[in-house]
């Protein structure tokens, strides 16, 4: 994916941003990192796409001087190759795809405490809620149905509709996707156990279509293959960029508020104790909260900004209105009992 006239229109701003970032110890308070080592590199597990982020990469590296070396992969098992590198790994920062991997992470002490500098630019309710990592975007969990077979008030308004008979073999899912995993833990945190259970069960029962992530289903869907399927919001408006909404046979719908396939999960990025003190592992973690990373997101990937004066993208709902009072982001960190769950009914 190429950049927009926009992004490249930020490398000036962000010039004395990532310089100033680099060129001094970070300040901090009791509760927070000091980062007084600076070697110009530094190592990142990216559980986020490289068509997503890769050219956000190049631009602080062109703008900084640092040295990004990168390993993608899937957020899920990058969270169980740190929990296993433990304090071997060689990566000193985790970009993730959700909260729910990023608590997993904090919960093994895996994550330094970062400056509040840095994490008070997220409102409370998008970030930790002890500092050890920073939430970076916001995503809202739709459903993509087949506009040409279904109309908008056709679409259940709950993902518990999905376990009627009438929904068999006509959904598409992504177990493996990090993001799934999350919204099923958030099923469970707000539900209850026992009726995670019944949910997980029942839609295995239904024989859904299962895909590799957000992508595939979103395409299964525009194709006909499947009438609905579970995603991220931002990929349709990605999509619908490229190709134009009026020419696209998928469409949104947002669930309703309170319901557990409505929540709004956060990527999110945390200094590894390996990074403790490497002064270009931080530059790259604030910069991602900048106003210029964060219209970056905006314009080039669709997704919430987090931080005061960048405005969502157009046709957005506002975040307010799809946020779940009930559930803390925080609580999404038990993702191996949620794994266990999906194996346990032959979804992974």
């Amino acid at each position: 994916m190429r950049p927009s006239r926009r992004f490249l229109a930020l490398a000036a701003g962000i010039t004395v941003l990532a310089l100033t970032g680099c060129s001094a110890p970070a300040d901090t308070d009791d509760a927070g990192t000091a980062a007084t080592e600076e070697d110009g590199a530094f190592t990142l597990y990216s559980g986020r796409d490289e068509v997503l982020v890769q050219p956000l990469i190049d631009l602080f590296e062109e703008q900084s001087g640092i040295e990004v070396e990168v390993r993608y992969g899937n957020t899920a098992e990058l969270g169980a190759l740190l929990l296993e590198e433990g304090a071997q790994s060689p990566a000193q920062v985790f970009l993730a795809q959700d909260a729910g991997a990023l608590g997993a992470l904090s919960n093994a002490d895996l994550f330094a405490t970062l400056p509040a500098a840095t994490t008070d630019k997220v409102p409370a309710g998008f970030t930790s809620t002890d500092d050890t990592w920073v939430g970076v975007t916001g995503r809202a969990r739709v459903i993509a149905y087949d506009g040409q077979t279904m109309t908008a008030d056709e679409v259940p308004a709950s993902v518990d509709a999905f376990t009627e008979p009438e929904w068999a073999g006509r959904l598409g899912i992504a177990p493996t996707n990090a993001s799934f995993q999350s919204f099923v833990t958030a099923y469970r945190v707000l539900n209850g156990e026992e009726a995670a259970d019944e949910w997980v069960a029942a839609i295995a029962a239904n024989g859904p279509q299962i895909f590799d992530n957000n992508r595939a289903i979103l395409s299964a869907v525009d194709e006909g293959v499947v009438d609905a399927g579970l995603i991220n919001h931002y990929y349709w408006f990605a999509q619908a960029a490229e190709t134009g909404a009026e020419n696209m046979r998928a469409q949104l719908s947002y669930p309703e508020a309170g319901d557990a396939g409505s929540i709004v999960n956060v990527t999110g990025a945390g200094l590894l104790q390996s990074g403790a003190t490497d002064a270009d592992a931080l530059a790259f973690i604030d910069f991602l909260v900048s106003a210029e990373a964060q219209q970056y997101f905006v314009d080039e990937t669709y997704e919430y900004p987090l931080i005061e004066g960048v405005d969502a993208p157009e046709g957005l709902p506002a975040i307010d209105s799809l946020v779940n009072p009930e559930l803390d982001l925080a609580d999404l960190e038990s993702l191996e009992i949620t794994q266990t769950l999906l194996g346990k009914h032959g979804l992974i």
